[in-house]
């Protein structure tokens, strides 16, 4: 008696912990709508765990647009891009245990008049749910989350790299030209690889610019290129360029690069395309200008048009 006493007592309170498969799904259609597309609502904080909306938060307010939106699947978490709505509607819901569930999301989507593409697909989602204070939050959606804290740490990463680098381009080469207000090297990076002596090898097309500021204009003053290999050491959590081996001028131009650059002579591409050179400037030109919040729209080369930013 005692047994069907305590069993039962049991079985009431697993019941009275957990959430009925009605509520639960009810919940997941209303954390629907705080599913990034395109943006991050700010209201989402209140719809995610702590955790997840600070990863999103970075990955889409604190990131380079550019980065971003390298990854398509992180501005378009579900329609695609061009004017679609998502049309959600919850299929089901698994609650694993009593603070942490996953809800199958059935999506089609909507154009603006209302209307369904009957040839468009309709996809299966997985929204992960986890309940903090007694409330079920998003913690997860697709397992995106694991790519967004992979591609932080890339990034986070590529602009130590990048801070390294430009330091040792403005200290190297920059200090020789003729001075202006500002040095910023352009950074075209042709590839990277670990290194057993130090932290990694990488090979890149880089140019050293010197600036004067003019009005909203910067005016460039002096400036080069320097294509060549870098050694990266790592100390104190920052990047230092080592040692380079920089490719030769004049006549020994092209067999220098071709033994330097090696299977990444590739680079000799983006080298002489002088669309891509400028298309690069500008994009890393108004990622600076924004980080240092300069009064500047363009940039101007002597005796070329000014370019906006």
């Amino acid at each position: 008696m005692k047994r069907t006493l305590l069993i039962l007592a049991t079985v009431l309170l697993l019941s009275a912990c957990g959430d009925s498969e009605k509520q639960l799904m009810e919940r997941a259609a209303e954390l629907c709508k705080y599913i990034p597309d395109h943006e991050l609502l700010e209201q989402s904080r209140d719809y995610m765990t702590e955790d997840f909306y600070n990863v999103l938060d970075t990955m889409f307010n604190h990131l380079p647009n550019h980065e971003a939106m390298d990854h398509e699947w992180l501005y378009y978490f579900v329609t695609g891009n061009g004017g679609a709505i998502a049309d959600f509607e919850v299929t089901g819901v698994e609650q694993q245990d009593n603070t942490h569930a996953v809800a199958t999301i059935s999506v089609r989507q909507e154009w603006e008049d209302g209307s369904f593409d009957p040839s468009s697909d309709i996809e299966e989602h997985r929204l992960y749910m986890e309940k903090v204070d007694g409330r079920w939050l998003i913690s997860d959606f697709d397992e995106h989350k694991a790519d967004c804290i992979r591609h932080i740490a890339i990034n986070r990463w590529e602009q130590k790299l990048r801070a390294g680098i430009t330091s040792f381009l403005i200290e190297e080469f920059g200090t020789k030209y003729t001075q202006g207000d500002l040095c910023i090297p352009v950074l075209m990076i042709v590839a990277e690889e670990d290194c057993e002596t130090e932290i990694a090898w990488v090979w890149g097309d880089f140019w050293v610019f010197n600036y004067k500021i003019a009005g909203d204009t910067l005016k460039t003053i002096s400036g080069g290129n320097h294509p060549c290999r870098l050694q990266i050491s790592e100390f104190a959590d920052s990047l230092y360029v080592m040692g380079y081996d920089p490719v030769e001028d004049g006549a020994g131009n092209d067999k220098s690069a071709r033994e330097i650059f090696g299977k990444h002579y590739v680079y000799q591409n983006m080298h002489s395309n002088e669309q891509v050179r400028e298309a690069v400037r500008k994009e890393q030109l108004r990622e600076y200008v924004k980080q240092n919040n300069l009064k500047v729209s363009c940039y101007q080369d002597y005796g070329w048009p000014a370019v906006e930013l």
